[in-house]
């Protein structure tokens, strides 16, 4: 039977094969990647298109934002379509914008080339609930938490090889790069990915207005975008404003040295799974809580002895865990509120959590321009605190 026949319907009992797991990881992790290749040469970019630190600092703006459109106007689908087919498609989209990105004349054609990369690398939005569809429920988040896993080193890694990337063979070269990945992670996809049978033949229209019916129902999902949300100001604020700090006094240090705090990060992220599991023993409820106090207390930590390096590692570390920890317990939260409804709640959480992200690029771009490193720690650290309070505010189940 070839993967062309295969469909979504799993035995009850039975994990997923590892070899898909990982695939679905590795995919969630290449395509997220996109998103933040361009952080760790931000100073570069702004010297070769001789633009201000509020002018490059659209080009992850965008992009977050062309991710939160993507995942509101089409994550949902992967509920009315066949999953595969949708995945496959953002696959050679988001080929063709990377490929854009490592040809841009001006920052014009960037700035674009940084909508279109978000808007398509939202197929990892729609594995991350094929995944979840894919795994029996009792190994669901563990299954989530592997895969988001995946994702979360994407996210980290990508700076790293981004940042030395461009300080060896120079940024066009990474888009390159990053193009070939996709290339390959499409073949890959296309012959180990299953079908899916689609669980709703609602129109396009009454998809979108039934994401408005799921907030209004389900106060879970409610609470879970807005905690995510907030957390990602911080967490964004801080990847997005690092490489700028670093390369500016008293530092002097370039994209490679940006990219390595990445590094961090991941270290943090490989912790992500036992999230997952304890979300499954003991609740996911207890895990939210934990996550948000962990990027809480690092950004508090940072915000008071600025400009310590050794400081700045540590507090990656720790933050990252807690924002990944976090936003599996979520997504354990409201995968359990609606089966059917899988890729339209991940999209209204992932929304919020883009959102965010979005608003902390900006933000912290504007924070560090005025009140510099320690402002955009201490904009964290409030964030955090925010994001911490509404999962500490008394709740029903599953909220």
């Amino acid at each position: 039977m070839t993967s062309a026949t295969i469909t979504h319907h799993q035995p009850a009992h039975r994990p997923m094969p590892p070899a898909l797991v990982f695939l679905l990881a590795t995919g969630a992790g290449l395509a997220v990647a996109s998103l933040y290749y361009s952080q760790p040469m931000l100073g570069v970019l702004a010297g070769q298109f001789e633009a201000t630190p509020g002018q490059i600092g659209l080009v992850p703006t965008l992009t977050q934002l062309g991710y939160a459109l993507g995942i509101l106007l089409l994550a949902p689908l992967g509920d009315r379509y066949d999953r595969r087919r949708i995945i496959l498609g953002k696959a050679a989209v988001l080929f063709v914008a990377l490929l854009v990105a490592a040809g841009s004349p001006s920052l014009g054609v960037l700035l674009a080339a940084s909508l279109a990369i978000g808007l398509s690398a939202t197929l990892a939005q729609d594995i991350v609930p094929a995944a979840a569809t894919l795994a029996p429920e009792s190994h669901r988040g563990k299954t989530v938490g592997t895969v988001m896993t995946g994702l979360l080193l994407g996210i980290l890694l990508s700076r790293v090889v981004s940042g030395f990337v461009a300080e060896h063979a120079g940024w066009r070269s990474m888009f390159m790069a990053a193009a070939l990945s996709i290339a390959l992670l499409g073949a890959a996809l296309w012959r180990g990915l299953p079908k899916f049978v689609p669980t709703t033949h609602l129109s396009y229209g009454a998809l979108m207005a039934s994401l408005a019916d799921l907030w209004k129902r389900h106060p879970g999902l409610r609470r879970a975008t807005l905690a995510q949300g907030l957390l990602s100001i911080g967490f964004s604020g801080f990847w997005s404003t690092l490489a700028v700090m670093l390369h500016a006094a008293p530092f002097h240090l370039g994209s490679a040295a940006a990219g390595a705090f990445g590094l961090a990060g991941a270290a943090g992220a490989l912790a992500a799974p036992i999230a997952g599991r304890l979300a499954d023993r003991k609740g996911p409820e207890i895990v939210t809580r934990l996550g948000a106090a962990l990027v809480t207390g690092a950004f508090v930590a940072m915000a008071i002895g600025p400009g310590q390096l050794w400081l700045v590692a540590v507090g990656a570390v720790v933050f990252d865990l807690g924002v990944q920890a976090t936003l599996i317990a979520h997504q354990t939260i409201i995968y359990s509120l609606e089966p059917a409804a899988r890729s339209r709640l991940n999209a209204v959480l992932f929304v919020g959590m883009f959102i965010g992200m979005a608003l902390g690029s900006w933000l912290g771009s504007l924070v560090l321009a005025q009140f510099g490193w320690q402002g955009v720690c201490v904009m964290a650290s409030l964030a955090g605190l925010a994001g911490l309070g509404v999962r500490m505010l008394p709740h029903r189940r599953n909220a």
